[in-house]
């Protein structure tokens, strides 16, 4: 059973084949996964730029948490351990893009990391909290940061930066009322309440194309903007402000193993919690209806679909 796109704007849970696994392949049965509201809506409303191997219909998602049941014999992994799972190996019928929103997956044994069974749901934040690391980990530390938007990726980056001993809090901007709580560490604005002009990195988890022209008078003399959200119409800025700046634009592509290592010392160190961030859960028979909700309400900053007991 899997979560199919199976055109934009039309999602449904039905049965697939699977790959048939490899010696260096693993089987896992996956207990959650998680919904992404960045590249999955854009997957929904058919405005993802193209990717190699894209097409419909499609199994989405790159976030489940599940247990080993058949590993090959060069896969390095052993029966019966608890892996996250990045993404799958492929599927009859459908595309894999990325393939990871499904009860039964096959998967390179590289490419699963083994997770304690304790973690849980919660593994499946594993992939956000890596994408904030690898935005955020190659910068020196700046006098004054900000974030713009305070979703899962955004409060993930927030609290990343938080562990650093050489750089203040982060400020981070939200526009929406309801999602103006759970700080903590670090304080959340409306820009419009923000005064600051001297910001040294700004981080973008917008996906906002026309964002640029917002932060760039924002940044300090050779400050930085990182791109770290998704953007499916080409961005452009207005010249003056970038070139008065001396700014620097950078993109922040997909984690790296590294990234992932570093997250899960951080989270063995108690430095940094995944705690409050799955704020919805459905059983995986009621997807369509989650990932309504996951695109919809601006109350779901996470969703978790539990497969468990799905044949």
């Amino acid at each position: 059973m899997a979560v199919v796109l199976e055109e934009p704007g039309r999602l449904v849970l039905r049965r697939l084949g699977l790959s048939a696994p490899g010696p260096e392949d693993v089987v896992v049965d996956v207990s959650w996964t998680g919904v992404s509201t960045g590249t999955e809506r854009l997957l929904y409303t058919g405005t993802m730029p193209p990717f190699p191997g894209m097409g419909y219909p499609l199994v989405p998602g790159y976030e489940a948490m599940g247990q080993i049941v058949e590993a090959g014999r060069q896969s390095g992994r052993t029966e019966g351990d608890w892996v996250f799972v990045p993404g799958s190996r492929g599927f009859d019928g459908a595309h894999g893009l990325f393939g990871a929103a499904a009860r039964r997956l096959v998967a390179p044994g590289k490419r699963v990391v083994p997770v304690g069974e304790a973690l849980g749901e919660e593994a499946c934040l594993l992939a956000l909290a890596a994408t904030a690391a690898h935005a955020v980990r190659a910068e020196t530390p700046a006098e004054r940061t900000l974030i713009v938007g305070h979703g899962a990726l955004g409060r993930l980056v927030a609290r990343y930066l938080a562990t650093r001993e050489d750089a203040p809090p982060p400020v981070v901007w939200e526009t929406n009322p309801v999602r103006m709580s759970g700080g903590g560490a670090y304080q959340v604005l409306d820009p419009a309440d923000d005064p600051d002009n001297s910001y040294g990195t700004i981080y973008d988890m917008s996906g906002d194309p026309d964002i640029l022209d917002v932060l760039l008078p924002r940044l300090s003399h050779g400050g930085e903007v990182v791109l770290g959200g998704f953007y499916s119409a080409p961005l452009h800025f207005s010249f003056p402000p970038a070139f008065l700046r001396e700014a620097r634009i950078r993109v922040a592509a997909e984690w790296q193993p590294g990234d992932l290592r570093d997250v899960l010392s951080l989270m063995g160190e108690g430095r940094l919690s995944l705690d409050g961030l799955v704020t919805h859960r459905s059983m995986a028979a009621g997807a369509p209806e989650a990932y309504h909700t996951a695109f919809n309400d601006p109350t779901c900053v996470k969703m978790i679909l539990d497969w468990r007991g799905t044949a």
